[in-house]
């Protein structure tokens, strides 16, 4: 089931996809995570109309889930999985502008998985870990690697605004255990990898995060990129695509 944010005439309204027919869904309960019913509207949509699809109230990143973006930027694969967080006033829509921040002379692309969550997640098992999963989408883990680096941990270089993509929609029914994750700059591939290469899949990570923090249905957990990983310029189009999912395409500008 494909799930989307569509900008209407009478507001943004969440809505199951259907072909070029958006049904409504009623949002009364605080998203389609939370509560799936339909209200029976229906409409046609557009590509122009999508809006960023999730609504967290935390945005949970991995970094160096993938052996070789850990290599190609001279670290270690690390043996547990590691965390950091964005800000949710770094999300962006589809279709959305990615602003080069004056304090950055290095902006880098990062394509990624994401996955959002439907159940309210409190040190969950692996085991029961897919169960709290709305669904799926894909993700731009905007980099200032210049400050990245500068800074060590990860807080200024990911968290600002523009700086989280996310889109075109939620796809409930995937197996993230092996899509494809790519990511194209003036239609010239750059990232071409696959979750199979996840040193920590999906369950893993939905467990481990919960052990720390409770995910709350809506939060959102981008799961680390694959290799490829390079800079952004001003007037760059960028598509993210995740196999199964969709294409998430993005202008740059300063």
């Amino acid at each position: 089931m494909r799930i989307a944010l569509l900008a209407t005439d009478g507001g943004e309204k969440f809505a199951r996809l259907d072909g070029p027919l958006a049904h409504g869904l009623d949002g009364s309960a605080g998203g389609p995570w939370i509560d799936l019913r339909e209200t029976g509207e229906s409409w046609m949509w557009a590509e122009a109309d999508l809006r960023c699809p999730v609504r967290p109230t935390k945005i949970v990143c991995i970094g160096r889930n993938y052996a070789a973006h850990a290599r190609e930027l001279g670290h270690e694969v690390p043996s547990e999985p590691l965390i950091f967080l964005k800000p949710p006033s770094a999300l962006l829509a589809p279709a959305g502008t990615v602003v080069l921040p004056p304090e950055s002379k290095r902006v880098e692309h990062e394509a990624e998985l994401v996955v959002v969550m439907g159940r309210r997640a409190s040190r969950v098992s692996r085991q029961d870990a897919l169960a709290h999963v709305f669904g799926y989408s894909g993700a731009c883990d905007v980099t200032a690697r210049d400050l990245q680096k500068k800074d060590v941990q990860f807080t200024r270089a990911k968290g600002f605004d523009t700086f989280c993509p996310i889109g075109p929609w939620i796809e409930t029914e995937l197996d993230p255990a092996a899509q494809r994750v790519m990511c194209r700059v003036g239609g010239a591939t750059r990232q071409d990898g696959s979750t199979t290469d996840m040193i920590f899949d999906v369950p893993e990570l939905v467990s481990y995060v919960s052990r720390m923090m409770t995910l709350l249905p809506g939060d959102v957990i981008l799961t680390g990129t694959p290799e490829g990983v390079g800079p952004l310029v001003a007037n760059d189009e960028v598509e993210v695509e995740v196999s199964g999912v969709g294409v998430l395409r993005l202008r740059v500008a300063t």
